[in-house]
């Protein structure tokens, strides 16, 4: 049983993406307590305070389209008290490492972070600075929301989720080369590592969500005709796991290959995808591109003790400095960060807000086939914020 004040914030207003879930809430409620409430006020008639986080500008566009989201979000009242940082490209010149010990640190103690895309140097040496903050903070749940933003593609009214386990299979970096015949890299080799315990944490958090956010239906995604041993793991678990919510959701399996197809064939059949680490990478990426593509695409990866949102495109140093850029990405990655603590009137705002200055206004940047710059894009959001 948790301690009382667990249960009087779990009543004061739910709990979304993980922030606080049945295997963590009691070790978590300290924090949140901390976090959203005075500590000398009783809960449920104190004062919100400000909520630390940290901002990670990011490489390339990254710097517009965080100045961008943090005047919106100035805008709109939110109530992030910012640490901003420098990481990727320009961290390196700086501090030698693409993610500063400073950084880190403060991620550890604010738990929360919103993080513009980052560039991973070229060459040997250098691990993806995304895939290193995942294993850094065991961010375990990747959430790839797919909603429609501007009508009049091949398919309306997407609302898709996808659920990626997001630390282990093929992506674990385990390979190498075999010489043969004088020759070093005449083979190479490379393992994938998956858990019965990394299976389950993944699979109770996809059913849980899709519990708590209303949805009716989940996908479980796999290989295990083929890789039966490796997602074989992954599907036996998600079904096992799926048998308690029979009764409250309608649970299916299907093979990635087919999935790939069926979801530019007709993606209303699917609600929410649970799948493994690069399947979930490369069908995240299809999804975004059945509603205009990775500038309309948040994510957030989700842990026990840290959650960090982020645009998924990549940082555009072709257009970098330009004005051009399109921040919707990292908008919408902090529309999710307002509704991790629990602030979903504004985190609507904000959507609504993007929404017609998309479609009633007509002021899309270049990406979206407009010719609104950075600026004028940041400022009509702004004008119907206010």
């Amino acid at each position: 049983m948790c301690p009382r004040p667990y249960r009087a914030v779990k009543r004061a207003g739910r709990l979304i993406h993980g922030r606080i879930n049945m295997d963590d809430s009691c070790r978590a409620s300290d924090t949140l307590i901390r976090t959203l409430y005075h500590s000398d006020n009783k809960i449920g008639e104190s004062k919100i305070n400000k909520i630390p986080a940290t901002l990670i500008e990011g490489d390339g566009i990254g710097p517009e389209i965080t100045e961008a989201t943090v005047d919106v979000l100035d805008a709109l009242q939110a109530p992030f008290e910012w640490s901003r940082f420098k990481a990727g490209l320009a961290a390196l010149e700086e501090s030698g490492d693409v993610l500063p010990k400073p950084m880190l640190d403060n991620i550890r103690q604010t738990k929360l972070a919103l993080k513009a895309p980052l560039t991973t140097p070229v060459g040997e040496g250098f691990r993806s600075a995304t895939v290193r903050l995942r294993e850094e903070f065991n961010l375990y749940a990747n959430v790839r929301p797919a909603h429609t933003f501007i009508p009049g593609g091949r398919f309306e009214d997407i609302d898709l989720i996808l659920i990626r386990e997001n630390t282990e299979g093929l992506y674990v970096g385990v390979e190498h080369y075999i010489p043969v015949d004088g020759d070093p890299r005449a083979v190479a080799s490379a393992s994938g590592i998956m858990t019965r315990a990394g299976c389950r944490k993944i699979a109770e958090f996809t059913f849980d969500y899709a519990i708590r956010h209303g949805r009716k239906k989940i996908t479980i995604v796999h290989k295990a005709n083929i890789l039966k041993k490796l997602t074989g793991l992954f599907l036996d678990t998600a079904l096992e796991v799926g048998k308690p919510y029979k009764d409250r959701l309608e649970i299916e399996e299907r093979i990635v290959d087919n999935t790939a197809m069926q979801l530019v064939i007709n993606p209303s059949q699917f609600d929410v995808i649970l799948t493994s680490n690069m399947f979930g990478d490369i069908l995240s990426d299809e999804i975004a591109g059945l509603i205009g593509g990775l500038g309309l695409a948040p994510g957030g990866n989700i842990g026990p003790d840290a959650s960090i949102f982020e645009a998924v495109h990549g940082s555009a140093p072709d257009i970098a400095g330009q004005g051009i850029a399109n921040p919707t990405a990292l908008l919408l990655a902090a529309a999710m960060m307002l509704e991790h603590v629990n602030e979903y009137d504004k985190a609507n705002q904000l959507r609504d807000a993007i929404k017609a200055v998309l479609n009633e206004d007509n002021v899309r940047t270049g990406d979206l086939g407009g010719n609104a710059t950075t600026v004028e894009y940041t400022k009509a959001i702004i004008q119907r914020l206010g």
